[in-house]
C-alpha cells in the first residue's frame, strides 16, 4: 500500500507542470499536420551545400521537393525570407523520456536490476508526454537516441523523434545493444579500492563479458540450426549483436579501456559504436585505423585528469575527426538535451570547425545509426525533420522560427516558454506602497 501511494505521489508531482500550463494557458496548441512551403530561404542543406534563394516542400511526412521555383497548390506557404532552413539535429546519447524526476525513484526507468539486461528495451519506457520533451524540441533537436545505463549489458537503446502519443509513433528506426566497457581505472575520487583490487574486478568483468559473448554466439547458431532452446530472452537478444543484427553500442572512456575495447572487438561479426569516448583524443589514430564510429559527450564537462587543460572535453570530438574518425555528439543528458546546438558549437570553436560540427548532429548521426536514407540532411525524399532560424543555432542569440518533425509543424511552446509568459506582466501585478 505504501508503495503505491509512492507511485500515485509520483505520478501526481509529474502531472503537476502540465496541469499548471493548461490552467496558464487555457489552451492547448497541437502539432500542425499539412502541406507546407517554406519559401525564400537560405537551405543549409549538409550534404551539398548551401542553396540561396530557395524553397522546400513538405508534403505528407517528406521533403517534397527542393528548389529555387516550387509552386504548390494547397500548400501553407511560409515566408522564410532572411531565414535558414537545416535538418532537425539529432542527439546520440541521451535520457530523455526515460526518467522525469530524478528525485523520485517511480519516474526513473533507464536501469533494471542486474548484471545482464540487453533485453530491456528502452523505447517500451519512454514517456512521450514528458515535460522535457517540448523544452528540448524549441532548441532544434528533434531525434535522440534514449539509452539505458546499469550493468554490463543494461538494454537496447532506441532512436526516437520527438513526437508523438507512443513510443511506436516515436521509433525513428534504429536499435543497439547497449554495453559497459569493463573500467580499469577508479569509479571516482571516493573509490577506496587498492590497485590490485581495481585490476581483478576488471579481470573479472572482462572474463563475464568473455563468457557472455560466447555463449550468445552458441545461442545464435543452435538456434539458426533449428535446435529448440529453452525460454532465455536476454541471451536471444545478445545473440543479435553477435550476427550483427543489431549493433553494439559501447560505452567506453578511458584511453587504456578505448584500446583494450578496440582489441576486443577485433575478429567479431558485430557492428560496433563506441560511446563517451571521452579520452578519445589520445588515442583517435587507433580508433580511426580500426574503423570504429564515436558518439561522444557531454562536450561542456571537466577535464578527466586534473593535468589536462581545461579546455581537453571541448576538442576532444575535434580531435577524433581530424584523425579521420566519424564522430558523433551527445548530451547524454536528460534535461538538458536542448543544449546540443552549445555543445556542438563548444567542439567547432575548440578544433572541428562549424562544418564538421554541423555533421556530428546531422548527417554523421545518421549514418551511423544506418537512417541516412530518411535523416540527417536536407535533400528530397528524406523524411521533414527541418527547423527554421533566424541565423545560426549554435549561437545562442539565434531564435528558432519553425520546427517540423515528420511533416508536422510543432508548436514552439513548452512550461518555460509558459511560465515567462505568465509572469512576465502579472495581472493583478504588486502595488508599491
Amino acid at each position: 500500500m505504501q508503495r503505491l501511494n509512492k507511485i500515485f505521489f509520483a505520478f501526481l508531482l509529474a502531472l503537476l507542470p502540465m496541469m499548471a500550463m493548461a490552467q496558464i494557458d487555457g489552451e492547448v496548441i497541437k502539432p500542425k499536420a499539412g502541406k507546407f512551403l517554406l519559401k525564400n530561404a537560405t537551405v543549409v542543406t549538409i550534404t551539398k551545400g548551401v542553396l540561396t534563394n530557395t524553397s522546400v516542400l513538405v508534403e505528407d511526412g517528406k521533403i517534397k521537393e527542393v528548389g529555387a521555383t516550387i509552386s504548390a497548390d494547397g500548400a501553407e506557404v511560409i515566408d522564410c525570407t532572411g531565414k535558414f532552413i537545416y535538418p532537425g539535429m539529432i542527439d546520440g546519447g541521451t535520457k530523455l523520456g526515460l526518467v522525469e524526476i530524478n528525485s523520485v525513484q517511480e519516474t526513473v526507468d533507464y536501469a533494471e536490476i542486474g548484471n545482464f539486461t540487453p533485453n530491456m528495451q528502452a523505447l517500451t519506457t519512454v514517456n512521450p508526454n514528458s515535460v522535457a520533451i517540448p523544452v528540448t524540441r524549441v532548441s532544434g533537436v528533434t531525434t535522440v537516441l534514449a539509452v539505458p545505463s546499469g550493468g554490463l549489458f543494461p538494454g537496447t537503446a532506441a532512436l526516437i523523434n520527438l513526437n508523438g502519443y507512443t513510443p511506436d509513433q516515436m521509433y525513428a528506426g534504429f536499435k543497439a545493444i547497449v554495453m559497459s566497457f569493463p573500467s580499469s581505472g577508479r569509479r571516482g575520487r571516493f573509490d577506496r579500492r587498492s590497485d590490485d583490487d581495481i585490476k581483478k574486478a576488471n579481470e573479472k568483468a572482462l572474463k563475464e563479458a568473455n563468457e557472455l559473448w560466447e555463449n550468445a554466439i552458441s545461442y545464435a547458431a543452435m538456434s539458426a540450426n533449428g535446435a529448440e532452446l529453452e525460454y532465455y530472452p536476454e541471451m536471444a537478444q545478445l545473440a543479435k549483436a553477435t550476427t550483427g543484427e543489431l549493433p553494439l553500442l559501447i560505452e567506453v572512456n578511458a584511453a587504456s579501456d578505448i584500446q583494450a575495447a578496440i582489441k576486443w572487438v577485433e575478429g567479431k561479426d558485430a557492428k560496433v559504436i563506441f560511446a563517451g569516448v571521452a579520452e578519445g583524443w589520445r588515442v583517435a589514430d587507433e580508433i580511426a585505423k580500426a574503423g570504429i564510429p564515436v558518439v561522444t559527450g557531454p562536450i561542456q564537462a571537466l577535464p578527466t585528469r586534473d593535468s589536462d587543460r581545461y579546455d581537453t572535453p571541448y576538442a576532444n570530438a575535434g580531435k577524433m575527426a581530424k584523425a579521420g574518425v566519424k564522430v558523433a555528439i551527445r548530451t547524454d543528458g536528460q534535461e538538458n538535451v536542448r543544449n546540443l546546438p552549445f555543445f556542438a558549437a563548444f567542439a567547432a570553436a575548440y578544433g572541428m570547425g562549424k562544418e564538421e560540427a554541423w555533421k556530428a548532429v546531422t548527417i554523421n548521426s545518421a549514418e551511423i545509426f544506418g537512417v541516412a536514407d530518411k535523416y540527417g540532411s536536407v535533400e528530397a525524399g528524406k523524411v521533414a525533420n527541418l527547423i527554421v532560424a533566424d541565423g545560426d543555432p549554435f549561437e545562442t542569440k539565434t531564435n528558432i522560427m519553425h520546427v517540423f518533425i515528420e511533416g508536422y509543424r510543432m508548436p514552439l511552446s513548452n512550461r518555460q516558454v509558459r511560465l515567462y509568459q505568465e509572469f512576465l506582466e502579472r495581472s493583478p501585478g504588486l502595488k508599491m506602497n
